[in-house]
C-alpha cells in the first residue's frame, strides 16, 4: 500500500515537472515540418529552432508569418508565442517567408538555401500575379525555371510535352495572347536550350537578377487615405516608402527613401511621415482599418530600426567573414600563382640546361671527331712522308743512273764530235778533191733545235668551321588580363544578346496578342516602356512646399522625377544606388509612438 502511494507520488511529481507543450506547424516554400513548442516560449525560440532546422544563417530576411481576419501579421520575436492571437486550434500554422526583399540578389544573398527560398518565394509571386511580370519577361523567368529543376537540356530526354504539368507562365500572360500551350513550351525550350551548363543555384540566381528590376518586386501595399480622403495605397519595400495610386501600382506618385525619413510616427489612426529635409512639409495619412494602422506601424515600422540594426550588424559580420575569406583566398592564389611562376622558371632553367647540356654534347663530339680527323690527318702525313722519302730515294737512285747515263752519253757525244771532225775532215779533203774535181761546189747544212718544259701543280687545303647559335623565348605575362577582358566582352555580348532575344520574342507574340484581354498594369507598363521608364528611373520625390497632403492627393503640380540612372528599358541594370547612405536620427516625442527609420541595409 505505502509502495503503491509513493508510486502515484513520484509519478505526479514528474507530471508536474515536464513542461507544457504545444504543436506548432511551419510552412516553407517546399516543405512542412512541425514542432512540439513550450508554452513559455518566445516568438525568437521558435523562429531559431526553425533556423536551425534549415540550416540558414542569413535570418534577418525572414519571419514567422500568420493570419488572423483576413489580415496577416508577423511573429513577434520578444512576445511568447501564444501572447499573439493566433489560432487556438493545434496545430499552430506559420508561414516561414521572407519579410524583406534585398535590393541586389547577387550581392547580398550568400547562402544557397537563402537564394532558393527567395527563387521560390519570389517565382510563385509572379505567378499568382501579386508581382506584374510582361510577357518576354514571363518566358525568360520560365526557362530559368525549367533550368533549374530539370538540368541541361537534352532533345532524348526532355521530349514535347514535357512541360505540359509545369506551372510556368501567369494565366494573364496565357490569356493575352491566342497560343497554345505547345507554342509557348516550343518559346521557353528555346530559351531553355541556351542555359546548359548552368547549376541550379546558377539558373536561381539569373531568375532573381531579372526579377528584382520588376517595378512590384519587394513591395507591401497598405491601403490609405490622405486629409482629402483621396484612396491611395502606401508601399513598403527595401529602398523606401511609396505613395501609389490604387489603380497604378507600377509607378509611384511620391516616394520617400529611407536615408531621407528622419522619423515616422502613428497616433490613433494618423500616420506621420517627417522627411529628414526640414523644408519638405510633414506628410500624413489615416487608414479606415485601426488593425491595419496596427499592424502597419509595429509589424513593418515599429521593428524596422531593430531588424535593420540586426540585418547591418549580421550583414557586417557576413561582409567582415567574406573579405577575410577572400583575402586568404587572394593570398592564397598569389601563392599559388607564385608557385607556378618558380615551377616555370625552374622548368624554363631545366630546359636552358638541358639544352646547353645537349650543346655542350653535340661539340664534344664535334671536338672528337675532329681529334679523330687529325689523326688521321697525321696517319696520312707519316704514310706520306714515307712514300716521300721512298720517292727520294728512288729520285736520288734515278739521278745517280742518270748522271751515269749522262757520263757514258758525254763519252758517246765526244766520240761522237771525235768522230764528226773526223768525218768533216774527210768531207773536207773530199771536197777539196771534188772542187778540185769539179772547180764549182756548194754545201749546206742546217741544225734545229727544240726545248719542252715539265708543268708542276700543288693541292692547297682549307680548313671549314661551324657556330651555333640558340634562341630562347619569354613566358607571356598577360595571360590573367587577357582573360578578364575576354570574360568583360563576353559579359556585354551576353546582355546584348539577351536584350535582342527579348525584343525579338516580343515582336514575334506581339501579333497574336489580343488588345481586348490587356489588363490596367499590361497598359500602364507599356506606356512606361514607350517612355524610357523602368523600376529605378520613375522615383518621385517631393520639392519644399506646403500642403503634402495635397500632394499625395493625386493632382499636386509639385512632382518631381528622381532618377538613378538605370538603362530604361534594360532587364540588367546599369548599377544601384548603394545601400546604407547615411543613419537618421533618433528622435522620440513623448506625445506620440514616434519610430526613427534607417537606411535599408
Amino acid at each position: 500500500m505505502a509502495g503503491a502511494i509513493a508510486s502515484r507520488m513520484s509519478f505526479s511529481s514528474l507530471k508536474r515537472k515536464q513542461p507544457k507543450t504545444f504543436t506548432v506547424r511551419i510552412a516553407t516554400m517546399d516543405a512542412e515540418m512541425e514542432f512540439s513548442c513550450e508554452v513559455k516560449w518566445k516568438g525568437k525560440d521558435l523562429f531559431d529552432l526553425v533556423c536551425r532546422t534549415l540550416g540558414l544563417r542569413e535570418t534577418w530576411f525572414f519571419g514567422l508569418q500568420y493570419t488572423i481576419k483576413d489580415t496577416v501579421a508577423w511573429l513577434k520575436m520578444d512576445k511568447k508565442v501564444l501572447d499573439h492571437d493566433v489560432p487556438t486550434e493545434e496545430p499552430v500554422t506559420f508561414h516561414f517567408l521572407a519579410k524583406f526583399y534585398p535590393e541586389n540578389a547577387e550581392e547580398e544573398l550568400v547562402q544557397e538555401i537563402t537564394q532558393h527560398l527567395f527563387f521560390l518565394q519570389v517565382k510563385k509571386q509572379i505567378l499568382d500575379e501579386k508581382i506584374y511580370c510582361p510577357p518576354e519577361a514571363s518566358v525568360l523567368l520560365a526557362s530559368y525555371a525549367v533550368q533549374a529543376k530539370y538540368g541541361d537540356y537534352d532533345p532524348n530526354v526532355h521530349k514535347r510535352g514535357f512541360l505540359a504539368q509545369e506551372e510556368l507562365l501567369p494565366k494573364r500572360v496565357i490569356n493575352l495572347y491566342q497560343m497554345t500551350p505547345e507554342m509557348w513550351e516550343e518559346r521557353i525550350t528555346a530559351w531553355y536550350a541556351e542555359h546548359r551548363g548552368r547549376a541550379r543555384d546558377e539558373a536561381e540566381m539569373e531568375y532573381l537578377k531579372i526579377a528584382q528590376d520588376l517595378e512590384m518586386y519587394g513591395v507591401n501595399y497598405f491601403a490609405i487615405r490622405n486629409k482629402k480622403g483621396t484612396e491611395l495605397l502606401l508601399g513598403v519595400d527595401a529602398l523606401g516608402l511609396h505613395i501609389y495610386d490604387p489603380d497604378n501600382r507600377l509607378t509611384p506618385k511620391i516616394s520617400f527613401p529611407w536615408n531621407e525619413i528622419r522619423n515616422i510616427s502613428y497616433s490613433d489612426k494618423e500616420f506621420t511621415i517627417k522627411p529628414l529635409d526640414k523644408k519638405i512639409d510633414v506628410f500624413k495619412f489615416n487608414s479606415s482599418k485601426l488593425r491595419v494602422n496596427k499592424l502597419m506601424e509595429r509589424q513593418r515600422l515599429a521593428r524596422e530600426k531593430q531588424m535593420r540594426e540586426e540585418a547591418e550588424r549580421k550583414r557586417d559580420e557576413l561582409e567582415r567573414r567574406l573579405m577575410q575569406l577572400k583575402e586568404e583566398a587572394t593570398m592564397a592564389n598569389e601563392a599559388l600563382m607564385r608557385s607556378e611562376e618558380t615551377a616555370d622558371l625552374l622548368a624554363e632553367k631545366a630546359q636552358i640546361t638541358e639544352e646547353e647540356a645537349k650543346l655542350l654534347a653535340q661539340k664534344a663530339a664535334e671536338a672528337e671527331q675532329e681529334m679523330q680527323r687529325i689523326k688521321a690527318t697525321a696517319i696520312r702525313t707519316e704514310e706520306e712522308k714515307r712514300l716521300m722519302e721512298q720517292k727520294v730515294l728512288e729520285a736520288e737512285m734515278l739521278a745517280l743512273k742518270m748522271a751515269e747515263e749522262s757520263e757514258r752519253r758525254a763519252k758517246e757525244a765526244d766520240q761522237l764530235k771525235q768522230d764528226l771532225q773526223e768525218a768533216r775532215e774527210s768531207e773536207r779533203r773530199a771536197k777539196q778533191k771534188l772542187l778540185e774535181i769539179t772547180s764549182k761546189s756548194s754545201y749546206t747544212q742546217s741544225m734545229n733545235s727544240s726545248t719542252t718544259a715539265l708543268p708542276t701543280d700543288l693541292p692547297s687545303f682549307n680548313l671549314i668551321s661551324e657556330s651555333l647559335s640558340f634562341d630562347f623565348k619569354d613566358t607571356d605575362m598577360k595571360r590573367l588580363s587577357m582573360e578578364i577582358e575576354k570574360e568583360k566582352v563576353e559579359y556585354m555580348e551576353k546582355s546584348k544578346h539577351l536584350q535582342e532575344q527579348l525584343n525579338e520574342l516580343k515582336t514575334e507574340i506581339e501579333a497574336l496578342k489580343l488588345k481586348e484581354r490587356e489588363t490596367a498594369l499590361d497598359i500602364l507598363h507599356n506606356e512606361n516602356a514607350s517612355r524610357g521608364n523602368s523600376k529605378h528611373n520613375t522615383i518621385k520625390k517631393p520639392l519644399p512646399t506646403s500642403g503634402c497632403s495635397g500632394m499625395a492627393g493625386g493632382n499636386s503640380p509639385y512632382l518631381k522625377p528622381h532618377r538613378l540612372g538605370w538603362n530604361s528599358g534594360s532587364w540588367l541594370p546599369s548599377g544601384w544606388l548603394r545601400p546604407g547612405t547615411g543613419r537618421l536620427p533618433v528622435a522620440l516625442d513623448s506625445s506620440s509612438e514616434e519610430i526613427p527609420v534607417f537606411s535599408w541595409f
